[in-house]
Order: structure tokens, then sequence, then C-alpha cells
């Protein structure tokens, strides 16, 4: 699997219908997806799937440099329905594991266990189906062999499976050859510890890692577990790993009597551009002005991220790279 940032041939999102998990919000939703849509077309091309009876609010709402193709969908977080990418033998591939609504917590997915199979005959690439049940939130890859997950959603997702399992079951699919264990994501997170609210790749040896200094914060243990961990990792190369560390942003907000999981960690790799959550927080231009430092060769793109946090993840939840084949 290549990394996030290695160039893209498109990016994959899911147009909002689920009612019942935004609420109020909804239409703030679909707004808040529009924008992250048409924001990332301006760098690459972006695919739209959108249930037949929501095709044409898609489009009217994402305009003319967006692409909506419909299909039969429950939910809008592609970085979880889709497929994985990975490359074979120089050939791009989808990788299709098995989705169960985050552990059955949405018992509503039969349609989304579908969604991988559809994007990969529509791009007509060989499908391999994983016998085990994952989501593309759930890890985060440096492209050279080394995995970032969770032990709290590796161990909710396949009870039976020990570290060795999942170890080599992502060698086997993703290539990976070291997987480091943080201890878990933030708290009420709807997929119980998404590694990609709390912590991801910048680049090679180069991890982005959520804090936060309020040590009456609910998640301040887990965050320092998780910054302490990487500090005494290598990765797959035995090469120490610099850790950056990303503000938690202050902002608290709740819906539904659950703490909303901001997080700038939860931002997306566009071709020559980072789309980047913010919150209307003292945190945000902290936030900017490191990403600014960290990419000088991306455009930093600021989109409010609170509205897609209200159906319980952000920007990098709802996109899936579409990575180019490089030839030569």
């Amino acid at each position: 699997m290549p990394p996030e940032w290695h160039p893209h041939d498109a990016c994959w999102m899911g147009w909002p219908c689920n009612r019942d998990l935004w609420g109020k919000h909804f239409d703030a939703a679909q707004r808040a997806y529009a924008e992250v849509a048409r924001t990332i077309a301006r760098f690459e091309p972006l695919i739209m799937l959108a249930n037949p009876d929501t095709v044409e609010s898609a489009k009217a709402q994402c305009g003319p440099t967006v692409t909506v193709i419909e299909c039969e969908l429950d939910d809008s977080w592609l970085r979880d329905s889709a497929p994985t990418f990975a490359f074979q033998h120089n050939e791009l591939i989808g990788i299709d594991w098995q989705f169960n609504g985050w552990g059955e917590r949405y018992p509503q997915y039969k349609k989304d266990a579908q969604t991988a199979r559809f994007v990969i005959d529509h791009l007509s690439l060989k499908r391999i189906e994983a016998p085990f049940v994952m989501e593309g939130g759930a890890f985060h890859t440096d492209g050279e062999g080394t995995l970032l997950v969770t032990e709290q959603c590796m161990t909710h997702r396949n009870p039976s499976f020990n570290k060795a399992d999942y170890e080599q079951l992502f060698h086997q699919y993703l290539g990976i050859e070291k997987i480091i264990w943080l201890k878990g994501g933030v708290v009420d997170d709807d997929t119980t510890g998404h590694v990609d609210v709390v912590a991801n790749f910048a680049k090679p040896s180069v991890i982005l890692a959520m804090t936060t200094d309020d040590e009456s914060d609910d998640n301040y243990a887990t965050l320092k577990q998780n910054y302490d961990i990487l500090c005494a990792s290598t990765d797959a190369n035995g090469r120490p790993l610099e850790i950056i560390s990303i503000p938690q942003p202050d902002k608290k907000m709740y819906f539904r009597n659950e703490r909303l999981a901001f997080s700038y960690i939860n931002f997306y790799f566009a071709n020559g551009a980072i789309i980047l959550p913010v919150f209307d927080d003292p945190q945000d231009a902290v936030a900017q002005k490191i990403f600014g430092k960290l990419f000088p060769d991306r455009e930093i793109v600021s989109i409010s991220g609170i509205e897609i946090f209200h159906g319980g993840g952000g920007i990098h939840c709802i996109t899936q790279q579409q990575p180019k084949v490089l030839k030569g």
C-alpha cells in the first residue's frame, strides 16, 4: 500500500443519506461534504457516490467539477467502506475488507458492505477479498512497511485475533513489515479507536500525534500513552521516529450526549494540498502554522470540520484516495 501522499488519480466520497445519523444537522452535513468535494476537485478528480434518490441533490450542491455516480449506500464514510487501494506488480488493485458497521455499532450496513466491490468493478480492477473485518480509517502507513494502529480498535474488530495474527495479515494484504501498536483513540469515538483521529504519518519516519496538556481532559491519559509509545518506537527500516505534536482542539462540543472527536490529524492529502479541518478554535492557528511549516510545497486549505464531526468523523473519514500507477 502506498502512502497517502503518493500522487492520486482520484478521490472517492459518498453523499450523506442517513438522516437518522445526522438528525437536525443533515442539511448542514450535505453542505459540508459538498464544500470538501469541491475543494478537493481543485487538485484532483473527485467522484461522489450517491443513492439514486439523492443524485440530483448531490450534483446540484457539488457543482460541475465533481462527478456523481449512482450507488446504493447506507452511510457516507468511504474511508471505511470503499476499497483500500494497493499495488501488485505495479498494477492497481482493490482490497475489499469485510465491513460490518464498525463492529455492528450501526446495524444498517449491508449496502455499504458492497461499496468496495462496486468501486473495484467500476474501475475494472483486480479485487482482493480479505477474510477479516477492517476499515481504512483503522490504519495508516508510511508506504515503506510501517503501519500505525490502536489496540483498542483491533481488539474490538476481530476479537479472536492476537497481534501476531494481525501482523501476518497486514503483511499479506498491505506489505507491512512492522506494526506500531498505539493504546487507543479518543472518548466517544464512534469507530472505537480509529488511529486516523490520533496519529498519522506526515512522511517516512515523521508522525503527527495529537496531544493535550490538560491533565483533566478525558483524552489526556490515552494521548500521552500514544505519544510515549511513538517516542520509543522505530519504523520498519529501524529509523527512530520524529514525533510532531498536534494540539487537540480546545473546543468541546456534544451531540446526543457524546463528545465530538475533533482532530486536526483527520486531514486529507490531496495532490499539492492538505485539506485541513478547523473548528473555530484557538488551536486552529497553531495547527495551521505547524502544517504550513511541515508541508511548504503544499497549499494548506482549511475547512470547517464541525458539521462533519457531528456524524462521527472528519475529512479523512469521508475520503478515500485512489493512487496513481507510476510508470517506469
